[in-house]
């Protein structure tokens, strides 16, 4: 299988701090963001989006955890590991590496609705626009059309090594 490099750490780090600016702005009125990370890769990506967006302004960003099955949603428990945090009256960011169908998205909301946050807004690094599901991404790195059959992956290490590919 073909593997296309499509985004090197360095492209990955400014499409960061870009989505970054935008959340600032969007949310220039608010105390405090909830980044709530789909793990794995969404999880890593929300903690780079926290890091920039604290760099920027001095607001306080909660990263949260959320764990589910992306290919069966259903078939296990969608897990919100907040502790005592509510997201009621908060700004509610959901965060994930790629944006296919909107279904991974969808489910991630599931939890999200036993509460009444401010405003939910979402942010991926990659979209890859074939919606299946409606919901979409408020904040994208990058758009990019592909067929059914090819695939995007993001690979995260955490030493300057990070990249997207294309199979």
């Amino acid at each position: 299988m073909k593997k296309i490099r499509i985004l090197n750490n360095e492209e990955i780090q400014q499409k960061t701090r870009r989505i970054a600016y935008q959340i600032v702005e969007d949310n220039y009125d608010e105390s405090e963001l909830i980044l709530i990370g789909i793990k794995p890769n969404g999880y890593e990506y929300a903690e780079q989006l926290k890091k920039e967006i604290e760099a920027i302004d001095g607001l306080k960003v909660v990263l949260v955890e959320l764990s589910l099955n992306k290919s069966k949603p259903l078939e296990e428990e969608i897990k919100l590991h907040l502790g005592k945090k509510s997201l009621d009256n908060k700004a509610v960011i959901v965060v994930d590496d790629v944006a296919n169908t909107g279904k991974t998205l969808y489910y991630a909301l599931k939890p999200v609705m036993e509460f009444l946050p401010k405003k939910v807004q979402a942010a991926v690094l990659v979209d890859r626009q074939h919606k299946l599901f409606p919901v979409s991404p408020d904040f994208v790195g990058l758009s990019l059309s592909t067929t059914m059959q090819e695939h995007i992956r993001v690979e995260f290490d955490g030493k300057g090594k990070s990249a997207a590919y294309l199979t």
